[in-house]
């Protein structure tokens, strides 16, 4: 699902571009990769390892930070959908391993929380009822089920390769990764002044720290959270720097099943048939899409002079709701799915695209929109780049910034369209 909302007025210079992306756990990361693995092969001229500002939330923040580290979407479809660790080692199960250090704090506050229990029910023997006991006992709770200290560890890992950096400051194009003070509720923006000094790989991780599923990251003396807490997208972020072009993607949406049909072409029943878990995440989606919509209403007011593109997925797709939030094995089937309606977006709404991506110097391949069947991972193995030593990719990098610089001085083509390189 695609929504447009082209600028009232457009100012007269090089188009600036940036990108905004949702969080939604694993499986809405990979959704969003093969999105913008898709919009990498459709859209001629469009470098997304090169724009003005990458704004990430959550699991959008790993694709937002690897985006501005130059690890493009071919690269990250062969880190995390065929398992290619010359680049950066990607073991899933190491994303959902246990707390245990988190549970053995817990329990060990259990003499304790019992201690005050029994000394209150002893001056008030009547009032002690079960709210009571779960009040008193919800402290022995973890704050998150899984050691979310992995995350840190592979994007370290990952961003301290091949040229790459894990310091905001160091980056050639802006990258913002929000967070929420859990104490407070403000939100925080790592990559800003007051933030710039975190690593990056532990403001991701503080960034989808989500509420109890991973535990709260600790900064500064404040304990941060899962950035989606406050907005969905933090579209507003990426404007802020002035932009032409906003790309955002968010996928999570509200699931609308009066039409859809189940894996059988059978007719769904209500949601409510899921018990809990459905529920749930029906409501959790609701709150997160229309949170999103009254934002961008606003935008195209505040903003006037930005166009704004936004990829969602359709509200009946059953693929998407119906996988499990958290499901690494089901990654390669969600982003080529992801990929392919995409694909098939642009081109159902190729009219309407065309012209505004034209404004910016952007060009729809209709030659790519043609191929219905494409698969995600086809021709993820041409123009490997050969291994390099850290000093020689950065040196690489560097002649790269050079080679853009003396791109961006020469006339564009007679169309406006600027080639990939």
């Amino acid at each position: 699902m695609l929504s447009i909302h082209a600028a009232k007025q457009r100012k007269p210079r090089a188009a600036r571009i940036g990108l905004a992306i949702a969080g939604g756990g694993p499986i809405g990361g990979m959704y969003e990769l093969g999105a913008l693995r898709a919009l990498d092969d459709a859209i001629d001229g469009l470098d997304l390892t090169d724009l003005t500002v990458y704004v990430g939330v959550s699991s959008g923040a790993f694709l937002s930070a690897a985006l501005a580290n130059r690890i493009d979407t071919r690269a990250m479809c062969r880190i995390f959908l065929k398992g290619d660790k010359n680049d950066a080692a990607f073991h899933p199960e190491s994303f959902v391993r246990p707390a245990f250090l988190e549970y053995a704090r817990r329990a060990a506050s259990l003499p304790r929380l019992l201690g005050d229990w029994w000394r209150e029910a002893l001056r008030n023997p009547f009032d002690s009822g079960l709210t009571d006991v779960l009040g008193h006992f919800g402290g022995l709770i973890p704050n998150g089920l899984f050691d979310n200290s992995g995350v840190e560890r592979f994007l370290r890992d990952a961003f301290t390769r091949n040229g790459r950096s894990n310091d905001f400051r160091e980056l050639a194009r802006k990258l913002f990764v929000i967070a929420v003070d859990l104490d407070t509720g403000e939100t925080v923006r790592f990559g800003s002044t007051e933030w710039d000094d975190v690593p990056i790989s532990v403001a991701v991780q503080a960034s989808s720290a989500l509420p109890g599923l991973y535990p709260p990251v600790r900064l500064h003396g404040r304990h941060l959270v899962d950035g989606a807490l406050r907005r969905t997208m933090h579209g507003s972020v990426a404007l802020d720097e002035d932009i032409d072009l906003l790309i955002g993607l968010n996928p999570l949406v509200p699931f609308d099943g009066r039409h859809a049909l189940g894996p059988e072409g059978e007719a769904l029943g209500s949601l409510a048939d899921g018990g809990l878990p459905m529920v749930l995440s029906q409501t959790f989606r609701t709150l997160l899409q229309s949170r999103m919509q009254v934002g961008l209403a606003k935008y195209s007011q505040q903003y006037a002079h930005t166009d704004q593109l936004i990829f969602e997925p359709d509200r009946d797709d059953t693929e998407v709701f119906f996988t499990n939030a958290f499901s690494y094995a089901s990654r390669q089937r969600v982003s080529n799915h992801a990929y392919r309606a995409t694909l098939r977006d642009l081109k159902a709404r190729q009219a309407s695209i065309a012209p505004l991506l034209r404004k910016h110097g952007l060009q729809l391949r209709s030659d790519v929109l043609d191929r219905a069947e494409q698969h995600i991972l086809d021709g993820l193995e041409q123009n490997v780049p050969e291994h390099r030593t850290h000093a020689t990719a950065k040196l690489a990098r560097a002649l790269d910034d050079v080679d853009q610089l003396i791109a961006a001085k020469r006339p564009r083509r007679a169309n406006g369209v600027r080639r990939k390189r």
